[in-house]
C-alpha cells in the first residue's frame, strides 16, 4: 500500500519540505483540499464526526478527535497527574502553567505514539488534540465543573489560558505539535442539570466584559487551532449553531481560521433538546452551516453504524450544499497534516513511552501542588515543630483518589495519602492514623498490593471474550463467547484485551483472583463499571448487580476482613458501556468519636482533612444527597458529619489544623473563628499529599493564592441559573466574604513600595508603566504574588476592581526586588452597558500587593487620570 508521502506526489503536490518540517499551512490546505476531493460522499460523513475511520485506499488511519488533558494526558496506563486546573490557577504562575501544558503536550504525543499504527475510532485518547483548556468562568461557587477551571476572574483566565495554549501546542501555533481546543465557547457555567437545554440570556456588557475575553486571548493572542462549542443556548442560539459567536464572532471579528469541535451531542441536542431544529438532519445542517467542523458524538463509542446520515439527508434536502462539508473537512484534514498525524511533507518524530511519567514531569507535578496550596489562616501554629506528636484525622486524611480530580487518566504515578506523606516528613512514631466513620467521600481504588493471582502471584488473572456472532452490541443485549480468546496476568483492575491477537470489537473481561486486606477491621468495598462478587466467610458477598455508568455513584457494602486472609473474587466489565472499571474501598471506624478522642490525647496537633470529592462535583452527575445534586451543589458548606467531627476534635483542647480538599469554595466560615490554622489544597494531583506535608512541616514556604471567593452562604448569591454578573465574584459582590479572591497567606512577610505610574496616552498609544518594588522582611526565603488591581471610573456596570496583572517572585530573607507592569490599551479598557469596550476618560486607582486592597495583604496604592477615550475592537 502506498505512503501519504507517496500519494501526494501521485496528487501532484510538492512534497520536498525538509526532514523536521510539517506542512506550511498553504500548503496542507491544498493537501486538504485533494484529499477531500478524493473522497466518495459516503466517506466524507463520517469523517465529519469524532471517530473518523479509516481510508483504506488512501491509506489513511483511523482517528479519533476525542482526546482530553484538562490537567495531564489520557493514556492506557499512568500519565502524570498535575493539579485540577482551579488549583493551577491558584499559583498565579503563568510561565509554570506553560510548563505544565507542555509536559502534557509531550505525554499527549507520546500516548500518541504507543498507539500509532492500530488506531481504536471508538476509544477516547490518542489524538494529536486535545479539548481542553476548559476556560469558563467559574461565576457561582455551586457549579460542580468549576474545579475544570482557572477561576472567576476573566483576567487571570485569559492569562493561564494563553498560557496553557502556547505550551500544549509548541513554539509554532502554524505548526503545532497538539492542538488545542478551548472550551465550552460560550457562557457555559452550568446548572449542570440544565445544559442540555438552557437558554442563557446575557447582556452586552457581561458578554464582553466576562464570558468572552478568555477566548479571544486563546484565540487571538495565542491561536489556539481549534475550540469547542457549547451545549447551552446563547440569546436564544444553540452555542452549536450559533451565527453570533460561531460567525460574527469567531470567524469574522476574530479571524478564526482553524477548525470547531463540538461538545459530546451537542449537536443532537440542536433538535431534541433546545427544538431549534425539526429533526436530526436539520440539526446537523445548523451546526454546519454556523461553522461546526467536527461533531462529537458519543454514540461512536458504542459502534452505533450510520451517524453520518444525517448530513446526507441535510445534503438531499438543500439544507447544506457539498461545499459546506468540504470546507470542514479541509480544515479537519489540514489540522491533521500539519500536525503530523498525516504525513504530509515530511514525517515527525515523537517522543518515546518513557517520556510519560517520567522524573522530570513528577517533579514539576510536585512544584505545581506546592504552588497551588493556599495557606488561608495560622496563628503560629504552622509549621509544625520537628518533634510534633501528630494525629490525623478526617474522613480524607488516608484518601488517595481524592488527589487527582476529575478528567484525569485512570492511573497516575505513585501518590500519596496525605498521612502517608506525613509519616515520610516526619519520624513515622509520631504520626498517627485515625479512622473516620462512613462518609459519603469514601472510595479509593484497591491497591494492586491487595490482589492475589489464582496461582499465588501478586495481581490478578484477565480473561477475555468477544461478542457472540449474531448477539447485538447494545449493553443489556449481549452474548459473549463461552472461549476465551486470551488472557494474561495483570497487576490490576486492567483491560487489555484489544491489544490481544483475535480481538473483536466489543469484549468482555473476566477477573479472577483473590483480595487480602493489609489490616483487619471493617472495610467498605464497592465496583465501578463491572459486575461481580467476593466471597467472605463462606458465603458470597454480590458487589454490584448491574454495572454502574459513567460517574454514577458506587454502592458500598461493608464487611469485616482479616489481615492476610484470601478472600476470593470474580469480576465483569463489557466494553463500550459502563464507568471506566474499578474496584474500591476504604477502611472504617465504628466508633469514629471514640477512636478520635483516645488518639488526640497522645497528640500535641491535630490535622483533620476535610472536604469533598470529584465523585460529589462534576459534569452532569447522577448524585442526589445533601448538599448536591446532578454534580452541582446546593450547599456551600461541608457535609453535616464533618462539621460535627470538626467541632469534636476542636473541643479536645489541641490545636486543629483543618486541611481542605474541594475543587471550590467551601464555607470554612467556622474553620476560620476555631481552627488554629487552614490549608486549602484543592485535588492537588500526584504530588498533592508530599506537597502538603511539605507545608505544614516548613520544609516549603506557602504562596498560593485563592482564584475564587471564599463566601459565607450560597444565599448570599443570585439564583444559580441567573448569568448576570451583578452580585457575583470579587469584581461585583459587595458583601461580606470569608476568604477574598487573591488571599493567600505566607510563613515569610513582605513589604511593597509605593508605585510609581507613567501614562503614555500619545499618537497612536494608550498604556501604562507601573514601577515597584518589593522587599521580602521576614528571616527566610518565600514566594510572593504581586497583583495589580484596577479601580475605574463609575459607570453603569462598573466593577469594585478589577485585576489587571500579577507577578510571582521569589525573593530570599531580606531581598528588594524592583518590579514592573505594561498594561496596554486591552488591559486598561472596560465594557460600558452597550457592550463597547473601550479605554474611558477620568480618574482610576491603582493597588499593588500581595491581594486585594482594603483586605489587609500588604500593598500600596496610586491614582492617575486618563483623558481621551478610545474604543477597541471585539
Amino acid at each position: 500500500m502506498k505512503t501519504l508521502s507517496a500519494a501526494c506526489l501521485a496528487w501532484g503536490l510538492a512534497c520536498l519540505a525538509p526532514a523536521w518540517a510539517a506542512p506550511a499551512p498553504a500548503e496542507a490546505d491544498a493537501m486538504a483540499r485533494h484529499i477531500v476531493s478524493e473522497l466518495t460522499l459516503d466517506e466524507k460523513v463520517e469523517q465529519l464526526l469524532n471517530g473518523a475511520p479509516a481510508i483504506p485506499r488512501l491509506n489513511i488511519p483511523a482517528y479519533n478527535w476525542w482526546t482530553e488533558s484538562l490537567h495531564g494526558a489520557f493514556g492506557p496506563g499512568a500519565t502524570t497527574n498535575f493539579p485540577q486546573p482551579v488549583g493551577l490557577a491558584a499559583s498565579f504562575d503563568d510561565r509554570m502553567l506553560q510548563d505544565v501544558a507542555s509536559a502534557i503536550g509531550t505525554e499527549v504525543r507520546a500516548v500518541y505514539a504507543l498507539g500509532r499504527g492500530k488506531p481504536n475510532p471508538n476509544r477516547i485518547g490518542g489524538a494529536l488534540d486535545t479539548w481542553s483548556p476548559n476556560i469558563n468562568i467559574f461565576r457561582d461557587p455551586r457549579w460542580g465543573r468549576g474545579q475544570e477551571t482557572y477561576g472567576e476572574d476573566p483576567f487571570l483566565t485569559g492569562s493561564l489560558a494563553k498560557a496553557f495554549v502556547r505550551g500544549m501546542q509548541g513554539p509554532d501555533a502554524e505548526r503545532p505539535l497538539v492542538i488545542a481546543s478551548p472550551k465550552h465557547f460560550a457562557v457555559h457555567s452550568g446548572p449542570e442539570s440544565t445544559r442540555h437545554t438552557a437558554d442563557v440570556w446575557v447582556s452586552s456588557q457581561d458578554l464582553e466584559d466576562t464570558y468572552l475575553p478568555a477566548f479571544r486571548a486563546a484565540i487571538v493572542d495565542a491561536k489556539a487551532g481549534s475550540i469547542m462549542c457549547a451545549y447551552n443556548r446563547v440569546n436564544g442560539e444553540p452555542a452549536c449553531a450559533s451565527q453570533s459567536l460561531l460567525v460574527k464572532t469567531l470567524r469574522q471579528d476574530w479571524q478564526f481560521k482553524g477548525y470547531v469541535v463540538s461538545d459530546c451531542d451537542a449537536v443532537v441536542d440542536i433538535s431534541a433538546h433546545h427544538k431549534y431544529a425539526v429533526d436530526a438532519a436539520a440539526g446537523a445542517a445548523a451546526a454546519l452551516k454556523a461553522g461546526v467542523d467536527n461533531e462529537c458524538n458519543v454514540a461512536t463509542l458504542s459502534h452505533t453504524p450510520g451517524l453520518g446520515e444525517r448530513y446526507k439527508q441535510a445534503l438531499a434536502r438543500g439544507y447544506v450544499r457539498q461545499a459546506d462539508i468540504d470546507t470542514a473537512l479541509v480544515r479537519l484534514f489540514s489540522a491533521r497534516l500539519r500536525n503530523g498525524d498525516l504525513p504530509g511533507l515530511a514525517e515527525r518524530s515523537f517522543p518515546a513511552a518513557d517520556a510519560i511519567s517520567s522524573p522530570a514531569h513528577r517533579a514539576l507535578a510536585l512544584q505545581a501542588a506546592v504552588e497551588s496550596l493556599v495557606l488561608l489562616k495560622n496563628d503560629g501554629t504552622l509549621p509544625l515543630r520537628p518533634s510534633a506528636r501528630i494525629a490525623v484525622v478526617g474522613p480524607l486524611a488516608d484518601a488517595r483518589r481524592v488527589m487527582r480530580g476529575n478528567y484525569s487518566s485512570a492511573q497516575t504515578g505513585p501518590t500519596q495519602t496525605v498521612f502517608e506523606a506525613l509519616r515520610q516528613q516526619f519520624p513515622a512514631g509520631q504520626v498517627a492514623l485515625v479512622p473516620f466513620g462512613p462518609s459519603i467521600t469514601d472510595g479509593d481504588p484497591v491497591p494492586a498490593a491487595a490482589f492475589v493471582g489464582p496461582d499465588g502471584h501478586p495481581g490478578l488473572r484477565a480473561s477475555y471474550f468477544n461478542l457472540a456472532s449474531g448477539s447485538a452490541s447494545q449493553a443489556g443485549q449481549r452474548r459473549f463467547e463461552a472461549q476465551a480468546f486470551g488472557s494474561q496476568d495483570v497487576a490490576g483492575i486492567e483491560a487489555h484485551g484489544q491489544d490481544q491477537p483475535g480481538a473483536g470489537q466489543v469484549i468482555r473481561t473476566e477477573w479472577t483472583g483473590f483480595l487480602v486486606a493489609p489490616e483487619s477491621g471493617r472495610y467498605r468495598l464497592g465496583i465501578a463499571g463491572m459486575t461481580g462478587q467476593l466471597r467472605v466467610d463462606g458465603r458470597d458477598v454480590p458487589l454490584a448487580r448491574r454495572a454502574t455508568q459513567w460517574a454514577e455513584p458506587v454502592a458500598l457494602t461493608t464487611v469485616s476482613l482479616k489481615r492476610g486472609e484470601r478472600y476470593a473474587l470474580r469480576l465483569q466489565a463489557e466494553s463500550g458501556t459502563g464507568a471506566p472499571a474499578a474496584m474500591l474501598w476504604k477502611r472504617v471506624s465504628g466508633q469514629p468519636l471514640a477512636d478520635l478522642r483516645a488518639a488526640v490525647a497522645g497528640a500535641d496537633v491535630v490535622v483533620a482533612v476535610t472536604g469533598l470529592t470529584s465523585d460529589l462535583e462534576g459534569e452532569e452527575m447522577p448524585v442526589k444527597i445533601e448538599g448536591f445534586q446532578g454534580g452541582d451543589r446546593t450547599s456551600l458548606e461541608l457535609p453535616a458529619d464533618q462539621r460535627a467531627y470538626l467541632q469534636a476534635a476542636a473541643g479536645l483542647g489541641k490545636p486543629l489544623v483543618v486541611v481542605n480538599l474541594s475543587g471550590s469554595a467551601v464555607d470554612l466560615s467556622w474553620v476560620q473563628a476555631n481552627a488554629a490554622a487552614a490549608l486549602q489544597a484543592w485535588y492537588p494531583g500526584e504530588g498533592g499529599g508530599q506537597a502538603v506535608a511539605q507545608v505544614l512541616a516548613g520544609a516549603a514556604n506557602p504562596s498560593g493564592r485563592l482564584p475564587v471567593t471564599f463566601y459565607r452562604s450560597a444565599a448570599d448569591l443570585p439564583p444559580f441559573d441567573d448569568y448576570r454578573m451583578a452580585g457575583r465574584t470579587y469584581r461585583f459582590f459587595d458583601g461580606p466574604v470569608v476568604y477574598p479572591f487573591g488571599h493567600g497567606l505566607s510563613y515569610a512577610s513582605f513589604r511593597y513600595e509605593a508605585p510609581v505610574v507613567e501614562v503614555r496616552e500619545g499618537e497612536g498609544e494608550t498604556g501604562l508603566v507601573v514601577r515597584t518594588a518589593v522587599t521580602n522582611t521576614s528571616g527566610r526565603d518565600g514566594d510572593e504574588v504581586a497583583q495589580l488591581y484596577l479601580t475605574p471610573p463609575r459607570f453603569d456596570g462598573a466593577p469594585r476592581l478589577a485585576l489587571r496583572g500579577f507577578q510571582r517572585l521569589h525573593l530570599k530573607a531580606g531581598e528588594r526586588r524592583e518590579i514592573s507592569y505594561r498594561l496596554d490599551a486591552r488591559d486598561l479598557s472596560f465594557v460600558d452597558h452597550d457592550g463597547v469596550r473601550q479605554v474611558m476618560p477620568g480618574s482610576y486607582r491603582l493597588s499593588v500587593g500581595g491581594g486585594q486592597p482594603g483586605t489587609g495583604a500588604a500593598g500600596d496604592s496610586a491614582t492617575f487620570s486618563l483623558t481621551r477615550a478610545l474604543p477597541l475592537p471585539r
